[in-house]
C-alpha cells in the first residue's frame, strides 16, 4: 500500500485556544474544531475540545470504522453500534500521558445467533485498527452485545 497524508493546519485565535482545519475537508463543507487546554490545566477551558478527547475520540472513531469494514466483508447482521470511550490521562514515569483507553462498544443484533461472531468482529475490529497500532496507550476492551429481535406488525 503506498502511504497516505492527513493534513491539519491550527491556528490560534487568544487565550489557550485554536482553530483547528484541514484542508481536505474544508473544501467540501468548511468545518473546524475548536480546540483548547482541558480545563484541568492552568488556564484551560472548558467546553471546547481538547487535544486529550480528540485523540481517545480517534481511537473510538477507529475501532467504529473498522468495525463497519470488517462487519461488512463477513456479512455481520446488526442494527446498530455506538461506543463509549474514556481515556486516563496519568502521570508516569515523570511525563503526563494518555495510558489507557477503555473503549465500550456496545452492537445491536437482532438474533442471538449473531452473538459470537458480532464480538469476534468487534475483536478483529481493535486488532486491525491501525490508530490503536500507532500509539503506546492500553487499549481495553469491554465488550456489550444487545439482542432486540425485529418486531413484524401484525395486520
Amino acid at each position: 500500500m503506498e502511504a497516505h497524508y492527513y493534513n491539519v493546519d491550527i491556528n490560534w485565535e487568544h487565550t489557550r485556544k485554536g482553530m483547528l482545519c484541514s484542508p481536505e475537508l474544508n473544501k467540501k463543507n468548511g468545518v473546524c474544531i475548536e480546540v483548547a487546554t482541558p480545563p484541568e490545566f492552568a488556564k484551560g477551558i472548558s467546553g471546547i475540545w481538547t487535544p486529550e478527547h480528540l485523540f481517545v475520540a480517534a481511537v473510538s472513531g477507529c475501532l467504529m470504522t473498522t468495525f463497519l469494514a470488517i462487519a461488512e466483508n463477513s456479512t455481520l447482521e446488526f442494527t446498530s453500534f455506538c461506543c463509549q470511550a474514556k481515556g486516563t490521562l496519568e502521570m508516569i514515569e515523570g511525563q503526563l500521558m494518555i495510558s489507557e483507553i477503555l473503549l465500550k462498544p456496545t452492537v445491536v443484533i437482532h438474533n442471538e445467533a449473531y452473538r459470537d461472531k458480532a464480538i469476534r468482529v468487534i475483536k478483529k475490529a481493535e486488532n486491525a485498527c491501525l490508530i490503536a497500532h500507532s500509539i503506546k496507550s492500553k487499549i481495553t476492551l469491554d465488550i456489550c452485545i444487545q439482542v432486540k429481535p425485529i418486531l413484524i406488525a401484525s395486520k
